[in-house]
């Protein structure tokens, strides 16, 4: 396939600012990359905050082209590259952060170790919307609390991005699946098969009801601040707490008198470091095996967006007005 000299772009030159569409050269690839074309850029509350400028560990120096999540198709690849040919339908969590081209172009040069195969019964806007809450799902529960069958496990936030993935994995590996969330997203938890949790309710009062008081083996808080502290007093004795979004000041007293286990999960860190890309890549086939096998569907927003409208998405974003992930059409 040829390659073309330009492509389109949604570019962002201050933070904080709309973004503006501009004909750019499309990149060159190095020689452990591949050329994809982006069919699709999957939105992440992430990407508004790189976007504002506003997060301090995801920084991405201006002017740049944002969008975490791509799915699309290899169009060339770099002579050391033996894994994937030109054709392949590729997603991956590949750019966006730490100087990298993200998305939201209609190319970009990806590193072939943060792909893998598109699952065959995935759409490109479905795929998408997959490789960051699927890659922070997995490093939880699986490289982190090391997730058995037969497990009581916990997820704050279920109906949230990471969160109904996180519970979707969960059943996958034979646990019992509890989650958290608001009276509205009830229906939304239930339907990905975990017993529903009211996040009002008081953690001693749910802990009896649904462990005897023992707790969960494993937590995982996608929440963050107060929901991480109550974490701590929902695991049980010798038991495992994950989180994505354990960066406040928190009282370790409750956790320590359980014997129990901490984890951060920080995702960015081989696409900043350079370090641990091939994981992601690996962890991206597990999702592929785990879709095209019926066991994980994810909950994609209907509304649909193009590279002249991610400043809606990302509006919406903001304002918590979302019904799954926001995929950018490309």
């Amino acid at each position: 396939m040829t390659r073309p000299l330009t492509m389109r772009a949604a570019v962002l030159e201050t933070h904080n600012a709309p973004l503006r569409l501009a004909t750019i050269s499309t990149p060159a690839i190095g020689s452990r990359e591949v050329l994809v074309r982006v069919h699709a850029s999957g939105v992440n509350p992430l990407d508004t905050k790189i976007h504002s400028g506003a997060a301090a560990h995801a920084r991405h120096p201006v002017p740049a082209i944002l969008g975490l999540d791509l799915a699309g198709v290899v169009e060339q690849t770099g002579r050391e590259v033996s894994r994937f040919k030109p054709g392949d339908e590729v997603y991956g969590m590949t750019g966006g952060v730490g100087g990298v081209q993200g998305s939201l172009a209609e190319f970009a040069a990806v590193d072939a170790d943060l792909l893998a195969l598109k699952p065959a019964n995935l759409s490109m806007r479905e795929a998408a919307a997959l490789p960051l809450i699927f890659i922070t799902a997995w490093e939880g529960l699986i490289d982190r609390a090391a997730l058995k069958a037969g497990q009581k496990v916990l997820v704050h936030g279920g109906a949230g991005g990471v969160g109904h993935v996180a519970i979707q994995i969960a059943r996958a590996f034979g646990a019992d699946v509890y989650a958290t969330g608001s009276a509205s997203q009830r229906a939304t938890i239930e339907g990905f098969g975990a017993v529903f949790i009211d996040r009002s309710t008081a953690v001693d009062v749910y802990v009896a009801k649904h462990t005897g008081g023992g707790g969960f083996d494993i937590v995982y808080d996608t929440v963050g601040g107060k929901v991480l502290d109550a974490s701590f007093e929902a695991v049980r004795r010798f038991g495992h707490v994950v989180s994505a979004l354990g960066w406040g000041t928190h009282a370790l007293a409750p956790l320590s008198f359980r014997a129990a286990t901490y984890s951060g999960v920080f995702t960015l860190l081989p696409l900043l470091s350079g370090e641990g890309r091939a994981h992601h890549g690996a962890i991206m086939a597990e999702a592929t095996r785990l879709v095209e096998a019926g066991k994980l569907v994810p909950l994609v927003d209907p509304r649909h967006f193009t590279l002249e409208s991610v400043d809606e998405a990302y509006a919406l974003i903001r304002d918590h007005a979302t019904k799954g992930k926001l995929v950018v059409d490309i």
